[in-house]
């Protein structure tokens, strides 16, 4: 994986919270927050009616299953497809057959 510098002007409380961590926590910090607002932000736009569910599932960068996860938790129904389910049975089995 390579790397860059990133400069970023934060909040005084930020800056002292996240001195105490290492590269590696904060590199998994910045990568799950953008993973959250990505979804966030498809999930905002497919109930707009701005993009369908799969483009949405596209544009945050996960599966229609785990779409639905994200969209059943804030409340959400997600449309029901054969494509959905089908990804569903097959990331719980795989998940009974080698947990």
């Amino acid at each position: 994986m390579s790397t860059d510098v990133l400069t970023l002007n934060i909040p005084d409380f930020l800056e002292r919270e996240l001195r105490l961590v290492n590269q590696e926590f904060l590199t998994e910090v910045l990568a799950r927050g953008l993973q959250a607002v990505k979804i966030e932000h498809a999930l905002e736009q497919y109930a707009r009616g701005g993009i369908s569910f799969g483009a949405a599932a596209h544009q945050a960068g996960v599966s229609l299953s785990e779409l639905a996860r994200h969209a059943y938790g804030r409340g959400m129904e997600p449309p029901f497809s054969v494509e959905t389910l089908a990804e569903e049975l097959s990331t719980s089995f795989h998940k009974s057959v080698s947990g």
